[in-house]
């Protein structure tokens, strides 16, 4: 049997003691899924699903490493203690503690999930094309986020929305894809307490506080002077139909989803900080001069939901 100890150490005595409600996880679904795979009778698919759970185990094991950094972390500022007795209580040395706290990955990689991640991408149909399309801005966006997620130790893999929009999130996952492209996406932004991101009467889309207190418009949507400048909805949102959550980056235009990510890219710590791993929404704005971001900035500070 597949059991993870967390703490449970005996001879831990006060003040660090951390064998007060410590428990042994019984983690039964890798479990299940390994005798599964073990059991396959069809060589392509057990060798298929065995590369999967690798890297759901690959994932949980940086995730764990992260949780540790985060518990020692804990341990000295809210305890009080001191990092060397952190080490003998945890039976390692003082040397490796400052090794873990050097090399785990940051406690932002909460803010998107354990992994692996999914980017998924909507496909557009497009005039003169035999077959549908992604949008430079959406990619250029998957581009710079998978490379914010690899820094992470993410394992990243992209997928594409159909043109109908129809699509079922599974895992830990990003859309790239505002509610016109996708009825999953605009489902969940309906749920959204604090925000909505529908068109106004003049068919342009917007994003509005739901008290009626702001309206964030796209500048490229400017009567007078069109600038490359655009909004983005970024939020994490609960999936009904499935009980997981959606990170969903939006821009009013494609070229804002470009500048949320960016925004994302420079102020992760910050975020995550402010919101963890709770339901959410924010506005951004940014400037471009072509593909270069000049500025992202929050027009809507994050909240959260409830």
């Amino acid at each position: 049997m597949f059991v993870v100890c967390l703490g449970g150490i005996s001879r831990l005595a006060s003040p660090f003691d951390l064998s007060r409600g410590a428990k042994l996880l019984r983690v039964s679904e890798p479990l299940d899924q390994f005798e599964r795979i073990r059991s396959e009778a069809d060589p392509l698919r057990q060798a298929k699903l065995a590369g999967e759970l690798i890297a759901i185990y690959q994932q949980r094991s940086v995730e764990l490493a992260r949780l540790r950094k985060e518990a020692i972390n804990r341990a000295a500022s809210e305890r009080g203690i001191s990092y060397s007795a952190i080490a003998t209580e945890l039976g390692l040395t003082r040397g490796r503690i400052t090794q873990i706290r050097q090399t785990a990955p940051p406690a932002e990689r909460a803010f998107f999930g354990v992994g692996p991640i999914t980017v998924a991408l909507p496909l557009r149909e497009a005039a003169g094309r035999a077959l549908p399309v992604i949008s430079s801005e959406d990619a250029r966006a998957a581009e710079q986020l998978t490379r914010l997620l690899t820094d992470l130790s993410f394992q990243v893999e992209q997928f594409r929305i159909p043109p109908d929009g129809s699509w079922q999130p599974r895992g830990d996952a990003v859309a790239i894809c505002g509610p016109k492209s996708s009825p999953v996406t605009a489902t969940a932004i309906s749920g959204d307490p604090l925000l909505t991101f529908e068109p106004d009467i003049s068919g342009n889309w917007t994003i509005r506080e739901r008290d009626g207190s702001r309206v964030y418009e796209s500048p490229m949507d400017g009567e007078n002077e069109r600038r490359w400048s655009d909004v983005a909805y970024v939020a994490r949102l609960p999936l009904p139909a499935s009980g997981q959550s959606l990170l969903v980056i939006a821009g009013v235009h494609a070229l804002g989803s470009v500048g949320a990510v960016d925004y994302l890219s420079r102020n992760l710590p910050d975020l995550y900080h402010q919101v963890g791993t709770r339901p959410f929404s924010m506005v951004v704005g940014s400037d471009h001069d072509g593909e270069t971001v000049t500025r992202s900035e929050l027009l809507c500070p994050p909240r959260t939901h409830g």
